[in-house]
């Protein structure tokens, strides 16, 4: 592992590979931070999830710790069997998916593991009665099927190229969760999995913790107590891991960098498709117009943004899609040009007033933009873009609060959002843009709307030729600067900082959602002690 500054970690080129480069740290008293013993760990996380249920959508894009999907990743994000015993045989069509099942593997109370459980995990989420939102990730399934105990068998009704990618969401006991209301039973807080460890406890806002499940079909871990601690301020965080209250924290990169000379602790960086944007609510009647977006969009400085907010660790973000990804459109770059945002807007008839404001028809350029209490990224953000709008003659009010505050506004409020996944456009951006999911909790927030990013969507979604899909998000992601349904900022790095107590920590390109099963702590159950 080298030995890296901070700024060098966070700004290394967009990679599809792991990232092992840190930065040696250590706390000033030198001491050892966290839990007592190489056995336990304990990390700090900005989120909880709301459910531990898959069946509502927990660890959909695997790594639960406490389930198995069908597949699941590894180092480099590429698919390995899980709880299949291989990789799919997929049909010369595309249409047919079968899975081989590992045998011998046991839910943790000992219960078998077997090819209905896969079936029941499948229908139950689609079934139009369960509170999954994220069920249309699963629309290509035509329906799903078991051969005896030890085969399953996918059928689709097109040719969905990365099936086999949403084969990593968790399988849920059909003896258990079957049992009982899928939506508010016991399981959704008290689950049984397969997976490497077991829930010892969930207090809501405060922690998760878990210990080895002795009876893994993978080997007992050797981390034997694991635990999440829920703690949503940045700066906390850092307090608590310097005071060894914590073994490990995610941490931004100016809170990250305090450990810079701790050698004690180690930076680890990740590269990510983990995004930072503001919504451009459509009915707003400042935001709702398609003049003024087109200023925001090129009225920001992104590069400013990185270099100041994030000390070099990410990059400007020219849409959904990083610039070094292979799905990104060349020629969508958004450069910074305050002086062609005011002609923009000039054109449409939005003139500045006697305090610099603009004004059209009697209406202020003028909208709030909420950010998520205690997130400094996000805050940095928000007060950054409201600065750039300023200059155009937009007024952003920024305003902080929880989801809970947040949400009910967010039809004609901005907000500072994210999002990013790393395994395919689909993924993210079905959700981010498609119009039928205007509105729909989290999705397409902005309530977005244009057709021919709707059917161009539809046509990568449904199609297994790459030239094809490829063509398609070049499309979205070409309308995108003509007609902005949220201004993209920048795609950060993630930073992590953990205890020399163990050895050979690695992380992945990570995608928006981090923390939980993401960070150096993705393979936890693979952690072995550091010898002295």
């Amino acid at each position: 592992m080298t030995a890296r500054t901070v700024r060098g970690v966070a700004g290394a080129t967009l990679a599809a590979a792991l990232i092992t480069g840190a930065a040696a740290c250590s706390a000033p008293s030198g001491s050892t931070a966290g839990s007592a013993g190489a056995d336990s760990a304990v990390v700090g996380i900005a989120n909880e999830p709301e459910t531990l249920s898959p069946l509502l959508g927990y660890g959909k894009d695997g790594n639960s710790k406490i389930f198995d999907g069908l597949l699941t990743h590894d180092a480099d994000l590429k698919l390995k069997p899980a709880l299949a015993e291989a990789l799919p045989e997929v049909s010369a069509d595309g249409l047919t998916y079968t899975y081989k099942l590992r045998h011998g593997v046991r839910f943790s109370d000992g219960a078998p593991f077997g090819a209905k459980d896969v079936v029941f995990t499948y229908e139950t989420i689609l079934d139009a009665k369960t509170n999954n939102a994220s069920k249309t990730e699963l629309d290509a399934i035509d329906g799903v099927e078991a051969q005896g105990d030890d085969a399953v068998v996918f059928k689709l009704k097109y040719p969905y190229a990365p099936f086999a990618e949403r084969t990593v969401l968790p399988i849920a006991p059909e003896h258990i969760a079957g049992a009982q209301d899928v939506n508010s039973g016991d399981f959704t807080t008290k689950p049984v999995g397969t997976g490497p460890y077991l829930l010892t406890g969930w207090s809501k806002g405060e922690k998760l913790s878990f210990r080895a499940n002795p009876s893994y079909w993978g080997g007992e871990p050797a981390v034997k107590r694991f635990t999440m601690a829920v703690v949503k301020d940045d700066d906390v965080r850092a307090t608590r891991l310097r005071s060894g209250e914590l073994d490990a924290a995610i941490l931004p990169p100016n809170l990250a960098e305090g450990f810079a000379r701790d050698t004690a602790r180690t930076v680890y960086g990740a590269k990510s498709f983990d995004y930072r944007n503001v919504t451009l609510p459509t009915h707003n009647k400042v935001t709702g117009d398609v003049a003024v977006r087109q200023a925001l969009d090129i009225a920001v400085d992104r590069a400013a943004m990185v270099d100041k907010l994030l000390d070099g660790g990410g990059k400007p973000a020219h849409g959904p899609v990083p610039t070094g990804s292979p799905w990104f459109t060349a020629g969508t770059e958004r450069p910074y040009d305050l002086a062609g945002a005011k002609r923009i807007l000039d054109d449409a008839g939005w003139a500045p007033g006697a305090d610099g404001i603009r004004a059209k028809d009697g209406v202020r350029a003028s909208f709030p933009l909420w950010y998520t209490s205690g997130d400094k990224i996000r805050q940095d953000h928000a007060l950054a873009f409201a600065s750039d709008a300023k200059k155009a003659g937009i007024e952003v009010k920024t305003e902080a609060g929880t989801w809970e505050v947040i949400e009910p506004r967010m039809k004609t409020d901005a907000v500072l959002a994210g999002g990013g996944s790393p395994a395919d456009p689909d993924f993210d951006q079905y959700l981010l843009l498609t119009s039928s999911l205007a509105g729909d909790g989290f999705n397409n927030m902005a309530r977005y709307d244009n057709p021919v990013v709707d059917q161009a969507l539809a046509d990568a979604r449904k199609s297994g030729d790459p030239a094809v899909r490829k063509a398609a998000y070049d499309t979205v992601q070409r309308e995108l600067v003509k007609n902005p349904g949220y201004v993209f900022l920048t795609h950060i790095d993630h930073l992590y900082v953990v205890t020399d107590k163990w050895q050979s920590l690695t992380t992945q390109v990570e995608p928006h959602d981090h923390g939980l099963g993401s960070g150096p702590w993705w393979n936890v159950e693979s952690w072995k002690p550091k010898q002295k």
